[in-house]
């Protein structure tokens, strides 16, 4: 149950609201204003029934006291209809709520009720902040390469300035993340952040997304509609793509950034917004400026703090802390998997075109699909098995380590294993998998020293 303070000189009152809300909440008492302080240091109830006039320290004296501990105390002073002008002070002072005597009992359960219900909301977009907040930290960008590291420092540096930002890398490398890590590190983490992909919507859409239209600016434009840079007022919008914007549209978000104004569509007044952009893009946007494809002036407007996210495969120290990131994100049963060092292997050495997204979509599908605790090689997709040991087998080749006719048939060998794996080490199933029969099966088993599942138990 909920704790409630009840704080008044008089016992006979004390014990009537103790009473009233028994049922409901657990009573505390306090019979003057520094037991009452004590009482809530201590026990740090839910809310404070607070009498005004009381020997010694007054009730707006406690109330303020109780302000300076606990800024999210919620009070409800308690008054005679003498000092009503007094209770109206004290909602100036930071009082939730006010009753006066004598109030009876439906009207005091009423009054608790809403205030409980308040404390009760507060205390959950409080959580539901922290949780976002926490979500976006740096220990959610996972990493220990220096590339990451250095990341990390420059968003401290940069994150509570107005400054565009201009993120570049690959798809699938956690362009966005970053993006919301600058926003909730920074001073305008309580205004709105908007994300945007630019790529995703029309030529013929994309300035009245960005910008807004009146009331019949075109066919559809039934009512007005207020847009991207008008909504993220005072926070930030995160244009994602922005490299395919058409040159048009790149001149009017460009007036925007100089002038920090614009006009909706079919509309003739000035609109002034504090927005602080960040973009990001997966395109050569240097390249695109000099073929003309992307305006040089707004490049440079926007490239003010660039940030480069590279791509999975050039920080593999990384891979290992991100499978285990994922492995406890997606193992929604509780149970410990892990990698076998051989699948660990394929994993470090597959090239991951799909990047980050890539990367998680796997961890994903094998923690969905794998029985065991332990993630064999069997059990990664075969795209990336198959990709993966032809790449490392070409290095051994071209190294000398290894002659192409040892590596056909470790390759073919492989391939076998695999297939009689998935069949249970039934020869006509794998047979059949293969494209081949069970007799030339056998016959290659025989030579490449492939034991059946009796023999290896013999």
């Amino acid at each position: 149950m909920k704790k409630i303070l009840i704080v008044d000189d008089e016992k006979n009152v004390r014990d009537s609201i103790g009473l009233i809300l028994s049922n409901t909440y657990e009573p505390l008492y306090a019979a003057s204003g520094e037991e009452a302080i004590k009482i809530y240091q201590d026990e740090k109830p839910y809310l404070v029934l607070l009498d005004i006039i009381m020997p010694n320290t007054d009730g707006l004296q406690v109330l303020e006291r109780l302000k300076e501990i606990d800024r999210s105390a919620v009070v409800i002073m308690v008054t005679a209809v003498t000092v009503l002008s007094t209770a109206i002070e004290a909602m100036r002072k930071g009082a939730y709520d006010y009753i006066q005597k004598p109030f009876n009992a439906d009207e005091l359960k009423v009054k608790v009720n809403k205030a409980v219900t308040a404390k009760d909301m507060v205390n959950e977009i409080k959580f539901l902040r922290s949780e976002i907040s926490r979500k976006y930290d740096f220990e959610n960008i996972v990493g220990n390469s220096k590339a990451i590291q250095d990341i990390f420092a420059k968003i401290k540096q940069i994150a509570d300035s107005k400054t565009t930002v201009l993120i570049t890398g690959e798809s699938g490398t956690g362009k966005e993340l970053i993006a919301k890590s600058i926003y909730y590190h920074s001073s305008r983490n309580n205004k709105p952040f908007i994300a945007i992909n630019c790529a995703a919507i029309p030529d013929t859409l994309i300035e009245s997304e960005l910008f807004g239209h009146e009331k019949g600016a075109f066919t559809d434009a039934s009512a007005r509609r207020a847009g991207q840079f008008e909504l993220a007022n005072e926070g930030t919008l995160f244009l994602d793509e922005i490299g395919d914007l058409s040159l048009a549209t790149q001149a009017k978000i460009l007036r925007v950034l100089q002038e920090r104004e614009f006009l909706r569509v079919g509309g003739v007044k000035t609109i002034k917004v504090d927005v602080r952009l960040i973009a990001a893009t997966n395109k050569d946007l240097e390249k695109a400026t000099r073929e003309g494809r992307f305006r040089e002036d707004l490049f440079y407007r926007i490239n003010v703090i660039p940030i480069y996210l590279p791509p999975l495969r050039e920080r593999k120290d990384d891979i290992p802390l991100l499978i285990d990131y994922f492995i406890n994100k997606k193992s929604i049963d509780g149970r410990k998997r892990k990698f076998s060092q051989e699948a660990m292997d394929i994993m470090l050495n597959y090239h991951w075109p799909g990047n980050i997204r890539e990367l998680e979509n796997v961890i994903e599908r094998v923690i969905t699909l794998t029985p065991d605790n332990i993630i064999k090689i069997v059990d990664l997709p075969q795209n990336i098995t198959n990709e993966t040991k032809a790449g490392l087998m070409k290095d051994d080749i071209l190294s000398g380590r290894l002659s192409l006719e040892e590596a056909i048939s470790s390759f073919e060998k492989e391939i076998i294993l695999t297939a009689l794996e998935k069949t249970n080490y039934v020869q006509t199933q794998a047979a059949n998998l293969l494209g081949i029969s069970r007799r030339i099966l056998k016959y290659k088993m025989d030579n490449l020293n492939i034991l059946t599942e009796r023999e290896k138990k013999e």
